[in-house]
């Protein structure tokens, strides 16, 4: 029988968040096209939730990061809480990518309308703090997926296998 061979995670790729974040931009341009006329005004700190998460991805980086990298007087992070935390901050970027896609189309819509229609100009201003919200996102997840690296680990995958 042959050894059972594990999969590592591998860190998120910037091409895996381009993608998403073209899946979204695509579907919220053609949805604002059809059905925008029928939307009530958008909150104005509607894709602020974004930009919390993001603060408390930031905060869980900066208190992780010196158990990573077993510093004096700390305690070493637990395998198990390392991998949620790392699948937290895949799954951040990802959502973050698709959201800052989203508001990127909906922008794409809006524009264009600024000076023709009076609720484009206060939903450009909700999908430009979304857009920020979103980007934040993206980048605690990126972040916090960094600092969860294995400081034993090399920097680049061996191949050769």
């Amino acid at each position: 029988m042959a050894p059972r061979r594990t999969e590592q995670m591998s860190f998120t790729q910037p091409g895996q968040l381009v993608a998403a974040g073209l899946v979204g931009v695509v579907v919220v341009y053609l949805l604002a096209r059809v059905g925008y006329s029928e939307l009530p005004t958008l909150p104005v700190f509607a894709g602020a939730t974004l930009l919390l998460i993001a603060v408390v991805e930031v905060v869980l980086a900066l208190v992780l990061r010196p158990r990573v990298l077993r510093k004096p007087g700390t305690e070493p992070v637990e395998s198990l809480t390392a991998a949620r935390a790392v699948a937290l901050a895949k799954a951040s970027s990802l959502a973050g990518a698709i959201m800052a896609g989203c508001w990127l189309g909906l922008l794409g819509y809006l524009v264009p309308m600024l000076e023709v229609v009076a609720a484009a100009r206060q939903d450009t201003v909700t999908a430009i703090i979304g857009l920020v919200s979103a980007a934040a996102l993206v980048g605690a997840g990126l972040w916090l997926e960094y600092v969860l690296r294995n400081p034993d680990d090399p920097d680049e995958p061996d191949d050769a296998e």
